[in-house]
């Protein structure tokens, strides 16, 4: 045998014994799987999901299945078959690749008599409480119109509520919902929405039992869906700007996120002379703004959009007077944002279909285009470190969480990012520094000690510079503390812990440091404005409140050695930053002294706040985040920037709302 004959046989014979391998290993795989599955059976995985609050969030809530309850399923896989569940059948051909048949996903179990489905939003945590947003619908499943309705629900670890389309009220764990009035019929078959924002002592929601009006109903996790339920679905779930359902066509994205027509970039940049805000050309503005707060606190939009709709809100402002809105802010949110991360907003779909296709980030560049379509200006304030609707009580703008190095870099990224945009002209740097004297450098100080990183001037100084360094058109508001030495010569380094010691204000009030220790912000020095917080004793009853305290005292005791020494000596301008509360006394009293101050000096000033889920102040709005409290609106506009009847805004081109003008049109402040 030749030796090319010989590698022949070799190579046939190993490619025979490779052959007889493979076909071993198939046999053993086969034999195996009949063995672990069962010859001639198929197997069903089962898989149970509850419906989200909307396509982006998904329920954290487990409800109690005593009382008719039904209980929330969270995802699971089992090999057991579920009734009334959707069911994935996997049976293998004779090739051995599996052929995979998907059963319709059956509809929610048709329940009779009352029927109070809930969705649950966002969650956060506000001291120690679980908040989180939940939309209820009540549907009448029965043959009998409801005329007057009140939900009683019993909710485990029951802490607080406050909602819309209807009164809330809470006793122990019993939370009672009454009908506003105008959704207070139910017609057979009919569904009726309510919502809240709700916070729990325990992290699950667990709601035990409901009663509608003294009869016991059934309450399970679902979708609340008011576009679907009441068959004006807003058919653009993708996004496409198809329409909305209701007759209006859905904008497309790139519109939503451009600039208004009629815009013009860089005429409305600001600068301060002395105690004067000027514009470009010299003429003295009167900035006359207001608060709205949401951004701060894990909705991550604007709270009130679960009942309310963006552009209406946004174009009522305007109409309103209010040339400017302060927009609180998280520098977590900020941080996420530019790290490509957005974080759901939390807004009622069905009233603002067009939202849907943007993230939160995008849902702010629209807020900024139709604020400056609307003539309004924009000041974002970094109101907590952290995401959270309690994150203000943090006393220091940084947190174990979020560093000093993440805030800076927060405001610097909000900075560059919207430097060629005049829509925001000013950057609140950080929401009320606080902290007592037994708090030590927990408790944020005033002084010249450049190394100390609680001291409030070092930081402010630095922040500016980042956000000067690369938008050098904005000005920069900067608050005071809570606490300075009576002494600043013996107590420069804050070390007495004896309160005796030290003057104290409302938390950003105190800005006594600046006689000692004034704000250097060098070559930017004009872009400077002091930007004090003043509230009544509604929110806390402070020593100058005792006895009959009048306008006067106020000036004595709080207002000129705390703050309106700065506009008196002429040091730089000032802008109340928050102001506000309850029509009703004790809190009118200090409110009316307040607004005498402001009119007289025409100080310019934020108005606390906007929304009606201010729970030591109250709002413009009313609960239902759409009607304006008129009692409380006449009383703010006494000092809203106004000429010959006509709100006057800061955009040269595009005048305040409706009843407004440009600033062109002004004769000036």
């Amino acid at each position: 045998m030749d030796r090319d004959t010989m590698k022949r046989r070799l190579l046939i014979t190993g490619v025979v014994l490779m052959a007889i391998v493979i076909v071993g290993l198939i046999v053993a795989l086969v034999r195996s799987e009949r063995k672990n599955r069962g010859a001639g059976e198929s197997t069903t995985v089962t898989v149970t999901q509850t419906p989200a609050a909307n396509p982006s969030e998904s329920p954290d809530v487990n409800a109690s299945p005593t009382g008719g309850v039904s209980p929330v399923a969270t995802p699971t896989a089992t090999l057991t078959p579920g009734a009334g569940t959707p069911t994935v059948t996997v049976t293998p051909d004779v090739t051995g690749t599996p052929t995979v048949t998907a059963t319709p996903t059956p509809k929610p179990e048709e329940i009779a008599g009352i029927l109070v489905e809930y969705a649950t939003g966002n969650v956060w945590s506000d001291g120690g409480v679980t908040m989180r947003g939940i939309e209820f619908g009540i549907r009448n499943n029965t043959k009998t119109a409801i005329n007057g309705w009140k939900l009683e629900l019993t909710i485990e670890g029951l802490s607080r509520a406050g909602g819309w389309n209807g009164t809330y009220t809470c006793k122990g764990n019993v939370l009672t919902i009454t009908d506003a009035g105008y959704n207070g019929s139910i017609a057979p078959g009919a569904t009726v929405y309510t919502g809240c924002n709700m916070g729990t002592t325990q992290e699950k929601l667990v709601i035990t039992k409901a009663v509608l009006n003294g009869v016991e109903c059934t309450v399970r996790a679902g979708v609340v869906d008011q576009n679907s339920q009441n068959g004006k679905g807003n058919g653009n779930g993708n996004g496409n700007g198809n329409g909305n359902g209701n007759g209006e066509k859905t904008p497309e994205k790139k519109d939503m996120l451009k600039r208004p027509d009629g815009a013009a970039q860089g005429d409305d940049w600001l600068h301060t002379d002395g105690r004067r805000i000027l514009d470009k050309d010299g003429r003295e503005v009167w900035i006359t703004g207001v608060n709205w707060f949401g951004y701060n606190t894990g909705t991550n939009t604007f709270d009130g959009l679960w009942n309310s709709k963006l552009e209406p809100t946004v174009k009522a402002i305007a109409d309103h007077g209010f040339n400017l809105i302060r927009v609180p802010i998280s520098a977590q949110l900020i941080n996420q944002w530019a790290a490509g991360e957005y974080p759901d907003a939390n807004y009622n779909r069905a009233y603002n279909p067009a939202l849907t296709q943007l993230n939160s980030l995008e849902i702010f560049d629209y807020f900024l285009s139709l604020a400056e379509a609307n003539g309004i200006k924009v000041m974002p304030d970094i109101h907590s470190a952290e995401t959270d609707a309690a994150g203000h009580n943090a006393n220091l703008w940084y947190t174990d969480k979020v560093s000093e190095k993440e805030w800076l870099a927060a405001l610097e990224w909000m900075a560059k990012r919207y430097k060629d945009n005049d829509t925001i002209i000013a950057f609140d740097l950080k929401n009320e520094p606080h902290g007592k004297p037994g708090e030590g450098n927990r408790a944020a100080i005033w002084n010249d000690d450049m190394n100390a990183a609680n001291n409030w001037k070092r930081a402010a100084e630095k922040a500016a510079a980042c956000i000067l360094s690369v938008n050098p058109n904005v000005l920069i508001m900067i608050e005071g503390t809570e606490i300075y030495p009576k002494d600043i010569k013996t107590n420069r380094d804050y070390h007495s812990t004896d309160e005796k010691q030290y003057d104290f204000n409302w938390w950003g009030g105190n800005l006594r440091g600046v006689k000692d220790f004034p704000i250097d912000l060098g070559q930017y020095q004009n872009k400077l404005v002091y930007s004090p917080h003043d509230y009544g004793p509604t929110v806390y009853r402070q020593p100058w409140f005792e006895g009959d305290y009048d306008y006067d005292s106020l000036m004595r005791d709080c207002w000129r050695d705390n703050w309106f020494f700065i506009y008196e000596t002429g040091k730089a301008p000032l802008l109340i930053g928050e102001w506000g509360g309850f029509m009703r006394e004790p809190n009118l009293t200090w409110m009316t002294h307040l607004r005498k101050l402001i009119k007289t000096y025409r100080l310019n000033h934020t108005f606390w706040c906007l929304n009606a889920n201010s729970g030591d102040t109250g709002g413009l709005l009313l609960d239902d985040f759409t009607t304006w409290d008129n009692e409380k609106y006449e009383f703010v506009r006494e000092v809203l920037w106004q000429e010959n009847g006509h709100f006057v805004g800061l955009d040269h081109t595009i005048p305040l709302g409706a009843n407004g003008i440009p600033l062109t049109q002004s004769k000036g402040k």
